[in-house]
């Protein structure tokens, strides 16, 4: 049977164009998953839960994460909007949850290209320790900004490039690392699993480290949503995103458990040092320095700035989209839905230049760059977030599915369908709650007076996501969209 095309729907609303690529969404996958979770904290897990822990950790977040990726494809391949799970939920579950959802999102974003030009400032003082670091700040925003208003295929083509230089990082590293393990590379004996049975490894301190670990997992992860937002700017998105779907996600597990995997038979889970997250004590250094590359530490600092541009880069397009799709769908000012002659919504691009700035300019005020009070809890409300549009993803898809059903269509008129269902969403749903009720387990394990201000810190993101769902709830008295009356007919025009 001929697959389900997207319906034409005229609308007035300004649009933007679909010139991303195949590869660009490949690649915007891949650079949204690898980063500094990959090469700074996966030593730091290593050292937290032993080679076991920490690879069983990764394993259920991976498959979480997969189940999230593949709930969002089906629903990006037959309604391929920027809106993305925002769009999905206000039209599948209730629109004050689709409001909540993409005001977080947006809110998420804007917050961590503060955090970004933060630590590129931080990772240029390595090379230049005297200049100061607002300078370089201040360059890449204006860089991150400059890619973003050129094209959506300038900012394709920047992320295809920053995804490249991770992924044959860590090519190499692999390569390696089992040059080094079969005694080919480093001059020693082809290793065996000894690392692994040291202290009481494989599974150092129990089952919650193993909780623990899945919290730096998820948040390693985090990222892989952007193919959702990409998607309503993609070429062709009912073939390219299933496309991406399956050979994204294999690839960043793969590239996840197996750099664990050689670190962990390399170095000793006992060694002080991957508890820091600092470049020189990076395990992708610790590995590169141990055959003779001296200048591995400043090689991997040189990757890392290239890993937190591609995160600004693709949190202002991300940000960007999803403020556009709210002015667009009346929930949020209207001067925010301009479009230029390039399809970039300029307006939105502006704005949220504007209060990532601002963010920037809170870390300032304790006197030193990162030290800010201010600064400090906004960056804390940003990284639960993340976990937050995970749920309503599962949530969206739940219903999704249950309404597609309910309604007499046909499954097999999907462009992608996900597997597993309904558990996939379900177990997404579960895994997401326990990492964000989770959150706070260190305060409380500490084992002495509870610091509330952390503690608040750590969970802000859930009130002021309840805070904008409820609220919008109350003002404009909307309901749960029953089943059988979602709208599946009103999709956005694809122009090609």
């Amino acid at each position: 049977m001929k697959k389900l095309a997207v319906e034409v729907e005229e609308t007035n609303a300004p649009e933007l164009k679909r010139n991303l690529k195949s590869r660009h969404l490949v690649m915007i996958s891949l650079g949204g998953a690898i980063g500094t979770g990959l090469f700074l904290a996966s030593g730091n897990a290593l050292h937290t839960a032993g080679p076991g822990g920490a690879l069983a950790a990764y394993a259920i977040v991976g498959i979480m994460v997969y189940f999230v990726m593949t709930s969002l494809a089906e629903m990006a391949a037959f309604m391929p909007v920027s809106g993305s799970f925002s769009t999905y939920a206000t039209k599948f579950v209730d629109p004050a949850f689709g409001f909540a959802m993409g005001w977080n999102y947006w809110y998420n974003w804007a917050i961590t290209v503060a955090a970004e030009l933060v630590a590129a400032a931080l990772i240029m003082q390595y090379w230049f320790k005297d200049a100061p670091p607002i300078i370089w700040s201040v360059l890449f925003l204006g860089i991150i900004f400059l890619l973003n208003i050129m094209s959506v295929r300038g900012f394709g083509e920047s992320e295809y490039w920053f995804a490249m230089i991770k992924v044959v990082t860590v090519i190499l590293f692999l390569a390696t690392s089992f040059g080094i393990i079969f005694g080919i590379l480093g001059g020693g004996d082809p290793l065996g699993f000894e690392n692994f049975t040291i202290a009481d490894g494989p599974f150092h301190n129990g089952f919650m480290a193993i909780f623990g670990v899945c919290m730096i997992a998820g948040f390693s992860f985090q990222g892989t949503e952007l193919l959702g937002v990409a998607a309503g700017e993609s070429e062709n998105p009912e073939e390219n995103i299933p496309k991406a779907i399956r050979s994204v996600f294999w690839r960043i597990l793969l590239f996840y458990i197996l750099s664990i995997f050689v670190i962990a038979l390399i170095i000793p889970f006992t060694t002080p040092s991957l508890a820091s997250d600092t470049v020189a004590t990076s395990p992708f250094t610790l590995v590169f320095e141990n055959i003779g590359i001296t200048f591995a530490a400043s090689a991997m600092n040189a990757v890392i700035l290239t890993s937190v541009l591609s995160a600004g880069n693709s949190g202002m397009y991300a940000s960007t989209r999803m403020l556009w799709t709210l002015a667009v769908e009346g929930k949020a000012p209207k001067f925010l839905a301009k479009v230029n002659s390039r399809g970039i919504p300029i307006n939105a691009l502006l704005t949220t230049t504007v209060v990532g700035s601002i963010a920037f300019l809170t870390a300032l005020t304790g006197g030193s760059l990162g030290e800010g009070a201010v600064y400090g809890w906004l960056l804390a409300a940003s990284g639960m977030s993340g976990f937050i549009v995970w749920v309503g993803i599962s949530i969206t898809h739940y219903r999704f599915r249950k309404a597609y059903l309910a309604q007499g269509l046909n499954l097999g008129d999907l462009p992608y369908r996900a597997k597993w269902f309904p558990f996939g969403p379900i177990f997404a749903f579960i895994v997401c709650l326990i990492i964000i009720i989770g959150q706070g387990y260190d305060i409380f394990a500490s084992g002495g007076d509870i610091e509330w201000l952390g503690l608040i810190a750590v969970y802000i993101g859930v009130p002021l996501f309840l805070v904008l769902w409820l609220g919008y709830k109350y003002v404009k008295k909307t309901k749960l969209i029953p089943l059988d009356q979602v709208d599946f007919s009103s999709r956005k025009k694809t122009s090609r």
